[in-house]
């Protein structure tokens, strides 16, 4: 049985340039240009082949981003950090440069009194599927848009229908909030930080910044 790591044994790893957030172990290298990452993806690729591994790779004119995740563990294991060391090898052979602390994950969250009778609306509306052993998601299969998820909430309450769980590293977490606050925004509650930190707009909209830190599923 393959092991899923922590968000701490993964930071204890010692991996430079890579975060993990809520899809996986992630870094973006500059490439400069098109011919230059079309080379990195392809030397990436045969490592993979040759590790049976397979990291998600977005290649664009002047970055290539990479994705590593375990789905027979749905997390991350040490073959991502086997191959994200891999990776980060093959960058510095290049002469490129790479890091994840800019990059995030999203997800979307609809608070419902039963979320149970509205996932299969979603689902179906989406085109998404369930996750063994995920009875409050909904996810793309082809990994592209973000997850659902289904906020349990009173049937009497003031209720917010949408809001975001937006991941980001722990180191760049506080420059996102520092800058929130600043466009007037504001912090409505830290009690569970530095899991996550609950913000809302000047309306009250809110929406949380959240990392792999405290948490109960081992990030």
């Amino acid at each position: 049985m393959v092991t899923k790591l922590t968000g701490q044994q993964t930071a204890d790893a010692g991996l430079v340039g890579w975060v993990h957030l809520s899809d996986g172990l992630r870094t973006r290298i500059t490439t400069g240009g098109f011919a230059a990452g079309l080379a990195l993806v392809d030397a990436i690729g045969a490592a993979a082949e040759q590790a049976d591994h397979h990291p998600d790779l977005d290649l664009r004119w002047g970055h290539v981003d990479v994705r590593l995740w375990s789905h027979d563990a749905d997390g991350v294991t040490q073959r991502d950090v086997d191959l994200a060391r891999t990776v980060s090898r093959l960058a510095a052979d290049a002469g490129l440069t790479h890091d994840g602390t800019d990059l995030q994950s999203v997800e979307l969250a609809l608070d419902a009194p039963d979320g149970g009778a509205v996932l299969p609306f979603w689902q179906a509306f989406l085109g998404y599927e369930r996750r063994p052993g995920a009875d409050d998601e909904v996810r793309d299969p082809a990994g592209a848009h973000p997850p659902v998820w289904f906020q349990p909430s009173g049937s009497d309450e003031p209720r917010q229908r949408w809001h975001l769980d937006v991941w980001v590293d722990p180191a760049a977490v506080q420059g996102r909030i520092d800058a929130a606050v600043a466009a007037g925004g504001r912090v409505v509650d830290d009690a569970q930080a530095p899991s996550f930190w609950v913000l809302a707009d000047a309306d009250g909209n809110r929406s949380c910044l959240c990392t792999w830190q405290d948490r109960r599923d081992g990030g």
